[in-house]
């Protein structure tokens, strides 16, 4: 992230010389193209076409080998996993044995040299356009809630109370033993005279004091101490040394990002429905999440059991969903899963991934395609309604389970929130665009393309 806006230059030279590139680096990635065809073309004798369908094949088999570990039991879960380990490996096999080793290498590097330098295309049409951030003099009274369970213990392994208590905050504890409201917590630190809040712990508990911090326009400070911090990675912060988060006490800068609702209840990262919201609400789950999962999938993929879900975001309709991911912003990338990375969390759009695979066939497919398969819908909304037969559905936010009342409604409150960071951090990394093939011919044969002028935010 930048700590000052990138402004746009006066004249079109900057925006010109980016086209250029984009089109040279197109016109490589197509070579690069051709050229991997070619290797392929000239192994023919040999059976080079044999390397393409097997390795097509194969990857659609192991798809098919996933989809059975998931949705089946018994024997025929056991089976799709040896097809799943064994289908990958039975190419491997056929290229050594048939000495086609080497065309499958060249065109593998061939491919991946292309996919680089497309995405190098898409990404020089990028005009940087960072968070803005403004400079801040450092709080007077900040309080810092701290989760001495969160993380697996950060709290205490970085020595994280004492660094804040020389760093002039006041520190309120939750746990081990006593474990009070966040919320109550915060609103006393307010009551109090706190002129800045702040949580060391997981995204939940960060949410509620977001919320907190949010409604007394009060600065908010995230500390990286829980177990994945996808909302600290959001914000470019060092999640492997959460004492450099502290550093915003004494050097900080501000970002104004935006705070998510779910019903009435506040989120930072993502609102789960579906398989996993389902999942999540067994007991078995903290201890044994795998083998919960497995335990439990194969009726919710057949729809045997879980919540039949109708989605609406904006104005369309998501069909029956087997899950939905909505978040506070949207991914860079369509992961069902929420794994990736959202380039910009002020964009006042919530991202919606929702997701139906009904047999291997389309199990193949999403092996094969990733987020450009039918099952996987992406789009942005500024409000998400989602609905079910019953009074109440399984709902994960920011992976607590909770049951909402239904219809759940999920919605944006822009730029409330004023999140303080270390004026010195990482910065989020890079997340490269999906390759729209089609983009990158238009741009390799001059064509013009409005998207080409259009700004958009880098990581």
């Amino acid at each position: 992230m930048n700590d000052i806006r990138t402004t746009r230059p006066p004249d079109d030279t900057r925006p010109q010389a980016a086209i250029g590139r984009a089109r040279g680096w197109a016109r490589v990635s197509l070579l690069l193209v051709a050229g991997c065809a070619a290797v392929v073309a000239s192994g023919a004798d040999s059976g080079g076409w044999l390397v393409l369908l097997a390795g097509i094949a194969g990857l659609a088999l192991a798809g098919v080998g996933v989809w059975c570990v998931l949705a089946r039991r018994g024997g025929l879960r056991l089976l799709g996993g040896l097809l799943a380990v064994a289908a990958p490996v039975g190419v491997l096999v056929l290229y050594a044995l048939s000495g086609l080793w080497v065309v499958a290498v060249g065109a593998v590097a061939l491919w991946a040299a292309a996919l680089a330098s497309a995405r190098s295309a898409l990404r020089a049409l990028r005009r940087p356009r960072g968070m803005h951030t403004r400079r801040v003099s450092p709080p007077r009274r900040p309080v810092l809630i701290m989760n001495v369970r969160s993380g697996g213990g950060k709290v205490e392994r970085f020595d994280l109370v004492q660094r804040a208590e020389a760093l002039g905050a006041r520190v309120v504890l939750l746990g081990p033993d006593d474990f009070p409201d966040p919320v109550d917590v915060a609103r006393k630190a307010v009551a109090e005279g706190a002129d800045l809040l702040g949580v060391a712990g997981g995204d939940g508990t960060q949410a509620l004091v977001a919320a907190v911090a949010a409604e007394h326009r009060l600065p908010f400070l995230v500390v990286a101490a829980g177990t994945r911090n996808h909302f600290a990675m959001d914000l470019g912060l060092d999640r492997t040394d959460p004492v450099h988060s502290l550093d915003a006490l004494t050097d900080g800068v501000e970002l104004r990002v935006d705070l998510g609702d779910v019903g009435g209840r506040p989120f930072v990262n993502t609102v789960s429905f579906g398989a996993y919201a389902e999942i999540v609400q067994n007991p078995d789950y903290r201890d044994a999440k795998a083998a919960t999962a497995l335990e439990h999938l194969p009726d919710l993929l057949a729809g045997e059991a879980g919540t039949h879900l109708d989605v609406r975001a904006d104005d369309t309709r998501l069909e029956a969903p087997q899950a939905v991911l909505v978040s506070n912003n949207p991914y860079a990338r369509a992961d069902p899963l929420g794994g990736g990375r959202r380039p910009r969390l002020d964009t006042a759009r919530l991202g919606v991934i929702g997701v139906r695979v009904e047999g291997p066939a389309q199990a193949a497919e999403l092996v094969l395609l990733g987020e450009r398969a039918s099952g996987i819908t992406s789009l942005t909304s500024r409000k998400v309604t989602v609905d079910a037969p019953g009074d109440s559905i399984p709902v994960a936010v920011d992976g607590e389970a909770l049951d909402l009342p239904t219809p759940v409604v999920c919605t944006l409150r822009p730029g409330v929130l004023r999140v303080r960071v270390p004026r010195r951090r990482p910065g989020a990394a890079y997340a490269p665009p999906t390759v729209d093939w089609r983009r990158v011919v238009r741009l390799a044969l001059g064509r013009t393309d409005p998207r080409t002028t259009q700004e958009t935010p880098d990581a």
